[in-house]
């Protein structure tokens, strides 16, 4: 049986490996990208719409069921939102807006890119801002929740960050001596990711679930970069 499915963050890194990646795949049979700007893409079972994810409203959605799956890989920095507050707008309150709005028209199943060591209660912002985000989501009721905890995530980036590519390198290169607790700082390809939460929506298991490291390469053990998603080392922790 054919899928939809909503897809927000498709420029992005994450994102972009997941847009080429739902395109491809059979099981969908039309993928809704929400995004602040055009994709520049054309594909028979694409839907790309310019949206103002600030007043985003039940009418942006599709018609029908509002994509069966739903994929969130929106995010930013605080440098380039430009304080605190607006890095929440994004990465939380963007995240969760569209999350139950899809939830409303009847999606059931959603996965979501996060960060290692989120947790509400922690005490560096953006950490916290994970937390925050993850628990409000989780609060949805979605029948299935993926919750995708990377620290730095490796990638071709049309625009590349200088300081997240040298942390990335660096964190490529100490991969191996990440063992044992240190595992889920480990570093990931975002072609691996955006295959991991493919697969882990693919599985149908009811529930909510953390996944970090581990789990990327047992989901994706294969995977690497899909040409064509434009996604230098890229995000980070």
């Amino acid at each position: 049986m054919t899928r939809s499915a909503l897809l927000v963050g498709a420029t992005g890194l994450v994102g972009g490996q997941l847009l080429v990646r739902l395109l491809r795949d059979p099981r969908y049979d039309r993928v809704t990208v929400l995004a602040r700007r055009p994709l520049g893409l054309e594909h028979p079972r694409l839907d790309a719409q310019v949206v103002d994810f600030a007043k985003l409203g039940a009418d942006d959605l599709p018609p029908g069921p509002g994509g069966s799956d739903v994929y969130c890989a929106l995010g930013t920095t605080i440098r380039q939102a430009g304080s605190q507050e607006a890095f929440r707008e994004v990465d939380q309150h963007h995240t969760v807006r569209v999350a139950a709005l899809a939830r409303e028209a009847g999606a059931e199943r959603i996965a979501v890119v996060s960060s290692v060591g989120a947790g509400s209660g922690s005490r560096a912002f953006y950490l916290r801002v994970k937390g925050d985000m993850e628990a409000e989501v989780a609060a949805l009721g979605y029948p299935q929740t993926e919750f995708f905890r990377p620290c730095f995530i490796l990638g071709r980036r049309a625009a590349q960050r200088r300081s997240e590519g040298l942390g990335g390198s660096a964190a490529a290169v100490l991969a191996p001596l990440l063992a044992g607790p240190a595992r889920p700082y480990r570093p990931v390809q975002a072609g691996r990711l955006a295959a991991a939460m493919i697969a882990a929506l693919a599985e149908d298991r009811p529930g909510v679930r953390v996944r970090t490291h581990d789990d990327f390469l047992a989901l994706a053990p294969d995977a690497g970069a899909v040409a064509g998603a434009d996604a230098a080392v890229g995000g980070r922790c």
